[in-house]
């Protein structure tokens, strides 16, 4: 058994020892914390430094990657107390980072580096940890088990998603930052009080996964996007149901097709996507972070939690994806002709250059734009003729702030996911003002 492997066994035992706060008190998991914090310190030479030192802690002999992961796990543990979390969120995410943290171990060192593979392992393992976990702290807790598990595997599985994907993101020892990220969400998650039935988790989970894992066999995704859309996928259907996630995959599947369209062109002319089209993790979520927070706020407003009439956060989420496809399309199929002209002066400018527009573009983005708009009117009762017209027009807008951003502030002051970010919030909030303006006139 190798170094790491060892460790992260370690980790992994360590993490159990969260259940000590359901089943003898928050005083007595404050001790064994404490106990396992003054070790820490103590240890600073010797076999069990070694066992437990990650590769950064030898240069200052500090097990600081075991201090910051108790303290990680205690100020979680703390937040669980003193507010409304529940102990088995915060039991189920602490398993879940030591045992998908011990998955991946073993996994990179007796099966083979494939990222799929490792990420694959993480998940599973981190998912099954994160249920046991919870199901153990709800049965210390002396709590019915039964008609929460669809709710306790929904939790677990996001939590595995989020955590895989940061773990992505971040260096390799940022358990801590991961473990306080994925508890933070599942208590906003638990708060949702999503009604889940067995047969809708399992269906989701097979969904998202199975599409996930055929956007990056197409090399329409990197691993990290591939995490992120299964992640938000899942958020998706459960939150809002089927119909707000055939608008999000429709985005994803149509905009990766553009990606490819005439790819060899535009690579020649230097503004093919980097990684061969395959779309990563900041792509997807400068393009889908705000249909994320609609679909959340969308959840929160369907219950007590948030009190906004549900219908405004649908049409936000229409709006933004509406832009998201909008600009995909405008400059995936418009890059490919040379002669774009400046937003702002009509100016003739270079392939490539950020602002840059075609005729050809702007009529691909209005066609990207309707599209959404006929998917949202067949699927939701809500979308009328008029409301349809709305998306269409707050998709066009969104492109265009999209277009002015790049060629003013792109470069100096914002990035591209920045600039993505900032036109999908003004699609949706152009769309949500327009049904809010209509609904007060009529």
């Amino acid at each position: 058994m190798t170094a790491p492997v060892r460790r992260a066994g370690v980790f992994a035992a360590l993490s159990t020892l969260s259940l000590a706060v359901p089943l003898v008190g928050p005083q007595g998991g404050a001790v064994l914390a404490a106990i396992v914090l003054l070790g820490a310190v103590v240890v600073t030479d010797g076999p069990l430094f070694d066992l437990l030192a990650y590769p950064g802690d030898y240069e200052d002999g500090r097990l600081y990657g075991l201090i910051t992961f108790v303290l990680a796990a205690v100020a979680l543990g703390l937040v669980a107390v003193s507010s409304s979390m529940s102990l088995a969120v915060f039991v189920g995410t602490v398993f879940l980072i030591g045992y998908g943290n011990l998955a991946e171990r073993v996994t990179r060192t007796y099966v083979g580096d494939d990222d799929v593979l490792v990420v694959a392992a993480f998940c599973l393992v981190a998912t099954v940890a994160a249920v046991g976990g919870q199901i153990a702290a709800l049965a210390a807790s002396g709590l019915a088990i039964g008609p929460t598990l669809p709710t306790v595997v929904f939790l677990a599985a996001s939590g595995a998603l989020l955590a895989a994907l940061l773990r992505d993101m971040l260096l390799l020892y940022d358990d801590p930052i991961v473990m306080l990220s994925v508890g933070l969400l599942l208590w906003l998650l638990a708060e949702l009080e999503p009604a889940l039935g067995a047969a809708e988790v399992a269906a989701a989970l097979a969904v998202t996964v199975a599409l996930g894992y055929v956007s990056y066999a197409l090399e329409t995704a990197s691993v990290a996007g591939m995490l992120t859309g299964v992640f938000l996928g899942l958020l998706t259907i459960v939150l809002g149901g089927y119909g707000w996630f055939v608008v999000l995959i429709a985005f994803f599947a149509i905009g990766g097709l553009a990606t490819k369209f005439r790819y060899e062109r535009k690579a020649e002319l230097g503004v093919a996507e980097d990684n061969d089209g395959a779309r990563g993790s900041g792509n997807v979520l400068g393009n889908a972070a705000v249909a994320l927070a609609a679909v959340l706020g969308y959840a929160a407003s369907s219950t007590t939690v948030l009190a906004v009439d549900p219908i405004l956060f649908l049409f936000a989420f229409t709006g933004s994806v509406a832009t998201a496809m909008s600009d995909t399309l405008s400059s995936e199929i418009g890059s490919v002709f040379e002669t774009p002209r400046l937003i702002t002066t009509l100016e003739p400018v270079e392939p490539g250059t950020d602002g840059g527009v075609t005729w050809q573009g702007e009529l691909a983005g209005l066609v990207g734009a309707a599209l959404v708009a006929g998917i949202s009117y067949g699927l939701f009762p809500e979308v009328d003729p008029i409301g349809a017209a709305i998306i269409v027009a707050a998709g066009f807008v969104g492109m265009t702030v999209d277009s002015v951003l790049g060629a003013t502030l792109e470069g100096s002051l914002l990035g591209n996911q920045g600039v993505n970010f900032l036109a999908t919030l003004s699609g949706a909030l152009v769309c949500a003002l327009l049904v809010l303006s209509f609904a007060t006139l009529g």
